[in-house]
């Protein structure tokens, strides 16, 4: 059994410098490599003697983990537990262990992110090895045995780098020889789960991203690149009108072409969800700016108050703006083209302006955060391109 101890260790050193290489060959911007640091209390399951009641025990715990991605990853885990009673039968012993385990990132597969980026969850489970070195009443010289461990661990973010976590464990023994308290194990072959550990404590990412893969989304960078992308078109847009008014040709046009561009832009119905997730801090002036412009809205058929399909990813950035802001409230204002009525264009656009309100309230958002009315025709946009005033647009305030 001490050859295998030395064998999970030798492997893992192995893996270890195997995932360095490509650790520094990567250009991911999270960090691959974290430290689990925990302490906390554990209790006996199995393996006492007649007479000894289940106690808790005092135990610690380090976790060397590196993850392939921001989902799936690698520990080597490594604990120490203390026992002993000072009751009419004392006993003392110390246990220590050393498993491989494979870490899933539950929060980032369950996406927990579309409704905390506070909490996460990760679970891990391994095989190692383990020994028991009994003091008292007598030095057993120490018992090699098999260990499986599985566990759940609930994650606090205090900030990218840091986490704070709580980990609930169960250990599974095999070929253990003698009880916790010294005294022989009638069963030595037989599997028993053994230990149940508690810890609280600390994961800290290492790499110069100083970003934990566990609070990583991949959402944030598709966002970040596509708004890099509209600031780069909505600039050209400007540098085009501005060409346009020095050379006195009527703008108006033209300008119409733009806006058609850059709307379409959110109305592909291959991306409805594109940006329904994450909306990150350093965008956010730029995003109020967009949906304040009216180039973010939401569309509708002739005649028609039900929401296009394509239009779907516009409410939902909406959506996920308000709540990543939840001092922002919102108007929505509907339009109609000029065919039909007057009056029935009036009515109609309040009721694209209501049909907004309604999805937003029935996704989350509160109703007192927001306000709608119906704007009647929207004249400011040419004959060629009425689908493009059967809308409703957002003023943030």
């Amino acid at each position: 059994m001490k050859k295998t101890i030395t064998q999970i260790l030798s492997i893992t050193l192995l893996l270890s410098c195997i995932f360095t290489i490509n650790a520094q060959n990567s250009k991911d911007k999270y960090d691959h490599w974290a430290i689990d640091l925990g302490a906390g209390i554990h209790t006996v399951g199995a393996s006492l003697s007649p007479g000894y009641n289940p106690a808790l025990f005092g135990q610690g715990n380090l976790g060397i983990r590196y993850m392939f991605n921001n989902r799936f990853g690698l520990r080597l885990d490594l604990g120490y537990s203390s026992f002993q009673d000072e009751a009419d039968l004392p006993f003392k012993s110390n246990y220590y262990r050393a498993s491989l385990e494979g870490v899933v990132n539950m929060g980032d597969v369950l996406k927990f992110h579309t409704w905390t980026d506070r909490f996460n969850l990760l679970m891990h489970g391994g095989v190692g090895a383990a020994s028991l070195n009994i003091t008292e009443p007598a030095d057993n010289g120490g018992d090699l045995m098999m260990a499986l461990n599985f566990g759940i661990t609930p994650q606090f973010r205090i900030n990218n780098r840091m986490s704070v976590f709580l980990d609930f464990s169960s250990l599974v023994h095999f070929y253990q020889e003698d009880n916790f308290d010294g005294g022989p194990n009638l069963s030595p072959r037989e599997s028993n789960i053994s230990l149940f550990n508690t810890s609280l404590g600390l994961s800290f990412a290492l790499g110069k991203n100083k970003q934990l893969a566990d609070s990583y989304h991949m959402e944030e960078v598709v966002v970040n690149d596509e708004l890099e992308e509209i600031k780069t078109r909505l600039a050209a847009a400007e540098k085009e009108i501005e060409v346009l008014k020095n050379k006195e040709i009527a703008a108006t046009p033209n300008k119409d072409l733009i806006m058609t561009e850059l709307d379409e832009r959110y109305v592909r119905k291959d991306e409805a969800d594109k940006y329904a997730n994450v909306v990150t801090g350093s965008n956010v002036d730029f995003i109020r700016q967009l949906l304040n412009s009216g180039y973010i809205n939401v569309y509708f058929d002739v005649n028609k108050s039900r929401i296009q399909d394509g239009s779907l990813n516009s409410v939902n950035y909406l959506k996920q703006f308000m709540l990543d802001n939840p001092t922002v409230n919102a108007e929505l204002i509907g339009y109609a083209d000029e065919t039909g009525s007057e009056d029935r264009n009036k009515t109609l656009s309040q009721n694209r302006a209501k049909r907004v309100f309604d999805v937003l309230v029935a996704a989350g958002i509160s109703p007192a955060r927001l306000s709608y009315y119906g704007g009647g025709e929207d004249k400011s946009v040419t004959k060629d391109a009425r689908q493009f005033a059967r809308k409703v647009t957002f003023k943030l305030k």
